[in-house]
C-alpha cells in the first residue's frame, strides 16, 4: 500500500512539474507534441519588415487602377463592345470554342519546346497518380487512388479541350490545377498526354526506312 501510495504521490507531482497548474500563467514556451504549423517564415498583413522603404508587408494598389472581376469572366464583368485578345481567346484559356464545345486540337504551335514543358509538368504534377506512362499506374494506385489511363479508347478519342478542361477544373477525386499551372502549361500537358497516348499505339508504316531498321522493323 505504502508502494502505492508513493508511486501516486510521485505520478501527481510529475506531472504538475511538467504540464503546471491549469490556468496559471508561465513565461515558459508551451510543450508542443504537434506545432501544427503555427509558425511560419512569412510576411503577415499589416506588419513590418525591412524589404521594403516603407517598412510595410501590405503594398498599395498602383495608381489609377480599378479591380473588376479575375482574369477569365470577361463577359461577365466588361461590356459586349470590349475585346482582348488574350482574355477573348476562350479556346487558348477554356479549351472551349465559341459555342462551348471543346476544341479539337491545342490552339499553341506545336514545338520540341512545348514538349519537353509538358513533360516537366508532367512529372511534377501527373506521374504521381496517372503513372509515368500515363497507363493509372502511378505510385497512388496501392492506397485506393485510381487515376484513369490514358490509353482507354474513350481518352484516346475525347477532344485535346477536354483534356484542358479536365485539368483546368479536375474530376472525380482529381483537383482543378488552374491556380497551379498556367493555360500555356496545361496545353503543354495535354500535348504530352497526347505523346504518351501515341507512344503505346504507334505504327511502324508512321516511321521512316531509317527508324524502322534501327529499331529492327
Amino acid at each position: 500500500m505504502r508502494i502505492f501510495l508513493a508511486l501516486y504521490v510521485f505520478a501527481i507531482v510529475a506531472t504538475v512539474s511538467i504540464l503546471g497548474f491549469r490556468g496559471s500563467n508561465s513565461t515558459k514556451p508551451p510543450l508542443e507534441v504537434f506545432p501544427d504549423m503555427d509558425r511560419q517564415a512569412r510576411y503577415k498583413p499589416q506588419a513590418e519588415n525591412e524589404f521594403f522603404s516603407d517598412g510595410r508587408n501590405d503594398r498599395p494598389v498602383p495608381a489609377k487602377t480599378v479591380a473588376r472581376g479575375n482574369y477569365f469572366n470577361q463577359a461577365e464583368v466588361f461590356s459586349a463592345g470590349f475585346e482582348d485578345k488574350t482574355l477573348g481567346d476562350t479556346a487558348y484559356n477554356q479549351g472551349k470554342a465559341a459555342d462551348g464545345t471543346f476544341v479539337k486540337t491545342v490552339p499553341l504551335e506545336v514545338s520540341h519546346a512545348l514538349m519537353a514543358e509538358g513533360k516537366a509538368k508532367y512529372d511534377i504534377f501527373c506521374t504521381v497518380c496517372h503513372g509515368a506512362a500515363g497507363d493509372g499506374n502511378g505510385v497512388t494506385k496501392p492506397y485506393g487512388v485510381l487515376a484513369a489511363s490514358y490509353h482507354d479508347d474513350r481518352l484516346r478519342g475525347v477532344e485535346d479541350g477536354y483534356i484542358f478542361d479536365v485539368i483546368t477544373n479536375g474530376k472525380g477525386l482529381m483537383l482543378p490545377l488552374d491556380g497551379s499551372i498556367s493555360p500555356e502549361e496545361r496545353w503543354a500537358i495535354v500535348l504530352y498526354v497526347r505523346a504518351l497516348q501515341r507512344s503505346q499505339h504507334a505504327n511502324a508504316k508512321d516511321l521512316s526506312e531509317a527508324q524502322r531498321t534501327e529499331l529492327g522493323f
